[in-house]
Order: structure tokens, then sequence, then C-alpha cells
């Protein structure tokens, strides 16, 4: 039984499993997006955002972790140079996973992981966010009655007589079953 097992061995040893994941780390701080398959990139979500966690505390015991979690100084200062200050507003998720179909040559499953984009800064907050979508709303709901009363206005008299009425219905017969007549008999 799986139970309790916390991570993925994705086929490999522990040491060519962590060099994986370490290469894997540096190509998305440095690119920001890459392609992999979906198990790898399920595995490196929380490395990842561990790494932005610890470039936000901006320590110099956090800069040294990060630099040995990647190995790699020019990641390391782009880490906590620029993604860090990306996500200061942000407690959490900082990346995404797309999946993308699978791969040709063996069919897995692919998937591109990468840190989320700047996010813009809208004025006003929620209440006017809030306001602008009622609006528009309101805005619909009339547009939608006037329409309505120019076709009521456009149509002839006997046709709404016509729509009114509602339609009889035939009963429904199901092969070797009688129904019930509305009079009470079998029919």
């Amino acid at each position: 039984m799986r139970h309790g097992v916390d991570h993925r061995k994705l086929g490999r040893k522990p040491a060519h499993r962590k060099a994986l994941l370490r290469n894997l780390m540096n190509a998305l701080v440095h690119a920001e997006r890459i392609e992999t398959t979906v198990a790898k990139a399920k595995e490196l979500r929380p490395l990842a955002d561990r790494l932005i966690t610890l470039g936000k505390a901006g320590t110099l015991h956090s800069r040294r972790r990060v630099f040995s979690l990647l190995t790699d100084k020019e990641a390391t200062d782009k880490l906590f140079a620029t993604l860090a200050g990306r996500f200061a507003g942000r407690q959490g998720g900082y990346t995404r996973i797309v999946r993308t179909g699978f791969r040709v040559g063996d069919g897995a499953e692919m998937a591109i992981i990468e840190y989320l984009p700047v996010e813009e800064k809208k004025a006003g907050g929620k209440k006017k966010k809030a306001a602008a979508k009622k609006a528009p709303a309101k805005a619909a709901g009339k547009k939608k009655e006037e329409k309505k009363e120019e076709k009521e206005t456009k149509r002839p008299a006997a046709r709404k007589a016509k729509q009114a009425a509602p339609k009889p219905t035939k009963p429904r017969s199901s092969r070797g079953q009688t129904q019930k007549t509305p009079e009470g008999g079998q029919g």
C-alpha cells in the first residue's frame, strides 16, 4: 500500500531525482516558464513556491538556503531581485500548471509550469468593482425589456392569442403497453 508516501519517485534514484529537480528549478527561475511532464511539474510546484517564500523573506539566511537549493548565483540573484518583489502582496500560489497534451514519442502527458505574471493594480477596490458589475446588468435588463415590448407591438393580435393558447398534447404510446385515456378507459 502507498499510505503516507509523500513524493513521486519519477523513475530515478534519489541523487538523480534531486539533480533533476534542481535543474528544473534553475530553468524555471531563469525562463519563468518551462514545459515538462505533468508528474515533474507537480513535484516541482512546491519547491518553486518555497523559493519565492524564501525570496520574500530577504534575509541572508534565506539567500543561503536558496543558493543551497539552486547552486546557481545568477538564478539566486534573479529570484531575490525580481521574482520575490513580484509576489510581495500574495500569500501563496505563485505557480500555474497548464496541461498541453501528450508527447509524440512516448505519449507522456505534458504541461507548462510558470510563475504567474505581474498583476495589474485596479483602482477602487472591491466596492467599485461590484457597482460596475451591477450597472451593466441593470442596463442589459432594460434593453431586454425594450426589445420584448417592440416585438409585442409588431405582432398581430391573432398571433398573440395563438401563442397564448396551450397546445393539445397527444397521448404517448409505448410498444405493447396500454395507455389510460382521459375518460378512464384503456386505449
